[in-house]
């Protein structure tokens, strides 16, 4: 019988083809291919964890809004390379590229729009912080293409501008947004938040062209962010890994960073409610609360730590049970839109009333961290604007007041104050900042760029030597890019 069943066996075989053996070997629970919703929700989810970690770390602790209170090495301005910004950036691009791609073949404008937004994006946060990277040869490996060139920062500019112009004529077409868990598939908002980099990007531009008639070319087309139902914020989930990146840190880690004194100092000028969402109060007590700000560049200090929305510690209220939304991952915010539209008007590129955006940019602000008025002596956003010291009166209030409202905006705390640095000709120039004290490797200079990952020069080293000879200063950090050149 064994005999029998062994040759029936052998007889079936030699009577199935080579496709039917191919058949055979196919595991039907595994996907030989991934939606591009699937990739469209990981690019989206990676790039602004990436982005809202190093917050965290580097961009709001360089733009002292926070200060680190152990390895304290970024605010002493010894910095090495920061790989994790590169690495998880270049990564969620090349996932968008592969959205753009099959979204092309289907003919699916929409979903090509919304992608080549979200590129636009990751590659402004890339060469804002590195100066020259690879673009235009970037993610190419799919054609052996493993050492791409660096463009110049002014190229890459000009293609992010482009590829802004290209987004938005297909966002206007036909198709979905699949795994959009940034816009649930609204294509408008995806034009506005398109509208807004655009003069995110002109404004850094600025520096070294006449933008003026792009950026009130932008700004009379109307499709801008007009609320913070509409700016690009990311909620994330309330389980790992999908958290925000700072709730599942080991308490210590957490504490590692605390709201800096040039934050409170600025804040508690003119009792802003923002304190108590920036800060959790040294004495629980959120009535009458007390916070202590840390200063930039000493390391070892104690001060207030982060907001309920960063964390939940044991045994303490928490940001749910205050009724407060936790941390989403900021892009661009509807108050970034409206300092945007200030700063525009002060220089002259469009008609407007400074005072008004600048209102509006802080309202936006107070209503996006659900602010208590009573406890810092007010009874609305009316009351402390008109009787605080708050209210419009000079230019440099503007920046101010940006600067406090991109509290945990990716890497743009860093980008703005380097900015605003570079245009008055260092700290002095800027009241509400100040030159870190303590120890410091870099003679108390803000650092102009981020060092390139060391991988590169192992794995793409004749373009990585070039990019470097175009920052041939002393130290590489302070080699100026093309948007901060003098």
């Amino acid at each position: 019988m064994k005999l029998n069943k062994r040759i029936s066996s052998l007889l079936l075989i030699s009577l199935l083809s080579c496709n039917d053996f191919e058949a055979l070997n196919i595991n039907p629970n595994e996907p030989t291919s991934i939606s591009t919703g699937v990739l469209f929700s990981s690019a989206l989810r990676k790039s602004v964890q990436t982005t809202s970690n190093e917050a965290f770390l580097l961009s709001n602790n360089i733009a002292q809004l926070t200060a680190k209170t152990l390895r304290a090495e970024v605010d002493f301005y010894n910095w090495n390379a920061f790989p994790t910004v590169w690495e998880g950036l270049y990564e969620s691009l090349a996932d968008l590229k592969e959205v753009v791609r099959v979204g092309t073949e289907e003919g699916n404008l929409q979903a090509v729009g919304a992608a080549k937004v979200l590129q636009t994006w990751i590659f402004s946060q890339l060469t804002n912080a590195y100066g020259d990277i690879p673009y235009s040869e970037a993610i190419n490996g799919d054609q052996s293409l493993f050492t791409p060139k660096y463009d110049q920062q002014v190229d890459i500019y000009k293609g992010m501008m482009a590829e802004l112009d290209v987004a938005i004529s297909a966002l206007n077409g036909s198709g979905t947004i699949s795994g959009d868990i940034l816009y649930n598939g609204q294509a408008n908002h995806w034009k506005k938040f398109a509208n807004g980099l655009k003069l995110r990007l002109l404004m850094y531009a600025s520096a070294q062209q006449d933008v003026a008639a792009e950026f009130a070319e932008v700004v009379s087309g109307g499709e801008l962010f007009t609320s913070n139902e509409e700016q690009a914020s990311l909620t994330f989930l309330s389980a790992f890994p999908n958290q925000f990146p700072t709730r599942p840190l080991k308490q210590g880690d957490f504490d590692a960073v605390a709201i800096s004194k040039s934050a409170v100092t600025a804040l508690q000028k003119t009792q802003d409610p923002r304190l108590s969402r920036y800060a959790r109060p040294d004495n629980e007590n959120f009535d009458t609360p007390i916070f202590t700000g840390v200063e930039n560049g000493v390391g070892g200090q104690t001060g207030s730590r982060l907001g309920l929305a960063y964390y939940d510690y044991p045994g303490q209220i928490t940001a749910s049970e205050k009724g407060l939304q936790t941390a989403e991952g900021i892009l661009m915010t509807y108050a970034e839109i409206e300092f945007l539209l200030a700063e525009g008007v002060l220089k002259g590129w469009i008609q407007g009333d400074v005072a008004a955006h600048y209102k509006k940019g802080i309202q936006a602000s107070h209503d996006y961290y659900q602010v208590s008025y009573t406890p810092f002596g007010w009874q609305d956003f009316s009351d402390f604007y008109e009787n605080s010291s708050v209210a419009y009166t000079t230019p440099m209030d503007v920046w101010e007041q940006k600067w406090l409202s991109l509290y945990f905006s990716a890497l743009d705390p860093y980008f703005e104050v380097r900015r605003w640095y570079t245009t008055v000709g260092g700290w002095d120039g800027l009241p509400f900042l100040n030159a870190p004290i303590g120890n410091n490797f870099n003679n108390y200079e803000l650092p102009m760029r981020f060092l390139y990952p060391g991988q590169e020069q192992s794995l793409n080293e004749d373009n990585y030597k070039q990019a470097n000879a175009n920052y041939n200063t002393a130290t590489l950090i302070n080699g100026k890019m093309w948007i901060v050149s003098d």
